[in-house]
């Protein structure tokens, strides 16, 4: 389909989503279908709902909603989803309160708002997410409002939907003037929520105290028109432009709240607590809308801090979003910032991007107060991956000891800023994770609000980044040298597992070749473990649980392959590569090689390239400083 073609299915699509008839068709519509008069809150869990949820093998429920846009806040999300939106969604008093997301700078908070106000614009253009208004309404009005309180009750017995709010004084001149009373004749629209369009999503940013009017939240009076109708209280003398108005029926956000003067808070605390707020010379206003402000946590403490501001503390839920603290999550973040740039033509070698994670994660870790436990240990624990000697419990009990780790640290945008300086380094068609940690480096000497005493805890962060970073090198380049790895080191496990099986089980195995029966062979067993430093006095406990998760796997009819135990992954793949290293080594740091070494050189170059996701220039920069590496 070309882009003309697609232009008027468009065009269709926006036709198809008119839809226009009385007050009396709507009631059948809501009759048919009683989610049409859902309130503000409820529309928003279900737009979440309705994305897909996920349960994990520890019972945390991931929202696909997010994905996409917001990496590694599993917990913070399902905190937040649950505790406010499901909350709310049920008409509980949460949903009286104000949302407040606080969390350290470039920590998400923006790009969760701004994922609901789009979220809300595509939903309502779904079947499962229609929105209807009285037509003409200023604040698109929810065509209920229309029924006289005396009536509400009835209704809700025939039709199960329960009526909050009253007609704004636009709509209740409208419907004297135009339709004298007679509501079921009173015209009502489908409306899709757009926030360019100001219907149903409102954002308020604070600027000078001294020039921004109250007007930009309520509306204000058109003088020019005062002198034709004659009096400050008639509805079509007012303006009902506010965000406060035009955020109802959906999302309405307070950018930066807690720096707004107290003037533009007030009005918040009628409309929490109560659903409604005054603007002019009318009656206390209908809105159904949900508020989303955000802020930091300095300035949070601040305004906890003056007593003026307790009425308005105690209508908020505060909801914390901190930075990401798994590596794989954070790569997924610098992924999605660098392809919305357009230097997609300069190569990112592989592990670049994982370097600059590991050294961001660890400036965002609090020391751990467990024993045996060092930031490095707890940094892959959090990431999912296997640490000797702790398991997912403990991972757990690290989280338990500082609740609020995360809110501090180095923030993605400064990294990826310091990356971009990489990436428009002139003459640049690659760059490596010496590059980006070159970068963050200069970054941190240049940077003079950092104190003496924090930059050193931060180059040493870039220090074990590029340990870390050594060791990756080191095993891709030795994965490539190995040809057929995955089956290499399949048979390397198959022999194992054969002895490991004899051993446990004081059998003797029968050689392949004579057909006599054997020891399990010891020397291989050890030579396996000893890798991942498994010592004389563990061998039995490891050797017990490796048979104990193969047969866990085959209770449950799944296969145990090579990468079903991460520590026997881990030292099978060590001990291919210790019998390999010689070779490597000779390879990588031979200045002038022979015919032999070229040859496997440039294969070796060929699976990096092929199968590993680099390009010639860094995976030659790879193999130069692998050698380096290796002759230390």
């Amino acid at each position: 389909m070309n882009f003309l073609n697609r232009l008027g299915a468009y065009r269709a699509e926006e036709e198809r989503l008119r839809w226009e008839g009385t007050f009396a068709d709507y009631l059948q519509i809501v009759k048919d279908n009683p989610g049409v008069a859902k309130t503000a809150h409820a529309r928003i869990y279900d737009m979440i709902e309705a994305a897909g949820i996920e349960t994990d093998e520890n019972g945390r429920r991931h929202y696909r909603f997010f994905d996409h846009e917001i990496f590694g806040l599993v917990e913070a999300l399902e905190r937040l989803v649950e505790e406010y939106f499901h909350a709310a969604a049920k008409r509980l008093e949460v949903r009286k309160r104000i949302l407040l997301l606080m969390g350290p700078v470039s920590g998400g908070k923006s790009t969760l708002v701004t994922m609901l106000k789009r979220g809300l614009e595509r939903y309502t253009r779904t079947p499962e997410g229609a929105l209807y208004a009285i037509k003409g309404c200023p604040m698109h009005e929810d065509p209920l409002h229309l029924i006289p309180a005396q009536l509400r009750d009835e209704f809700f017995n025939e039709y199960g939907v329960r009526i909050e709010g009253n007609l704004c004084p636009a709509c209740q001149l409208m419907v004297d003037t135009e339709y004298q009373g007679q509501i079921e004749a009173v015209a009502v629209e489908r409306i899709v929520l757009s926030e360019d369009k100001r219907i149903g999503i409102g954002t308020f940013s604070p600027s000078d105290p001294k020039s921004q009017d109250i007007a930009d939240l309520t509306g204000s009076i058109d003088f020019s028109t005062i002198t034709e109708y004659g009096s400050e209280s008639d509805p079509r003398a007012y303006r009902f432009d506010g965000e406060l108005n035009k955020a109802n029926r959906g999302l309405m956000e307070f950018q930066e709240m807690l720096k707004c003067d107290e003037k533009f808070l007030w009005h918040l605390l009628s409309l929490t607590q109560e659903g409604n707020f005054k603007a002019g010379r009318f009656a206390l206003i209908s809105a159904d809308e949900m508020i989303v402000a955000h802020t930091n946590e300095a300035e949070y403490r601040s305004f906890i801090a003056n007593k003026k501001n307790e009425a308005l503390q105690s209508r908020m839920i505060v909801m914390h979003v901190p930075y990401n603290l798994r590596v794989d999550d954070e790569v997924k973040i610098y992924e999605k910032l660098v392809r919305q740039s357009d230097l997609q033509g300069v190569h990112i070698a592989p592990h670049a991007l994982k370097t600059a994670a590991i050294f961001s994660v660890l400036t965002r870790l609090k020391e751990p107060k467990k024993q045996g436990v060092d930031l490095l240990k707890k940094l892959y624990l959090y990431n999912g991956q296997a640490v000797e000697g702790l398991k997912e419990a403990d991972a757990k009990e690290l989280r338990q000891e500082y609740p609020d780790e995360g809110m501090s640290g180095l923030d993605p945008r400064y990294v990826i800023n310091r990356i971009s300086t990489a990436l428009i380094r002139r003459d640049t068609t690659c760059i490596n994770a010496l590059d980006v940690l070159r970068a963050l480096k200069e970054g941190l000497m240049q940077h003079a609000s950092i104190s003496a005493e924090d930059k050193e805890r931060l180059l040493n962060f870039i220090s074990v980044a590029r340990k870390e970073y050594d060791e990756m090198a080191k095993t891709e380049v030795q994965k490539a040298f190995v040809y057929s790895f995955e089956e290499s080191a399949k048979t390397l496990m198959e022999n194992y597992l054969d002895n490991v099986e004899a051993y446990c089980s004081w059998q003797k195995l029968r050689d392949p070749l004579t057909g006599e029966e054997v020891d399990p062979d010891e020397k291989l067993m050890r030579s396996i473990e000893e890798q991942i430093g498994i010592s004389e006095n563990a061998k039995k406990a490891f050797r017990e649980e490796i048979l104990i998760r193969i047969s866990t796997y085959a209770r449950r009819g799944k296969r145990f392959e090579y990468h079903s135990h991460e520590r026997l992954r881990e030292a099978i793949e060590r001990k291919l590569f210790a019998d390999l290293k010689d070779v490597v080594k000779i390879t990588t740091s031979s200045k002038t090689p022979d015919e032999q070494q070229l040859k496997k050189v440039n294969e070796v170059t060929a699976r990096l390239i092929d199968d590993h996701g680099y390009c010639p220039v860094c995976a030659n920069e790879l193999l130069r400083y692998t050698g380096s590496l290796l002759n230390r």
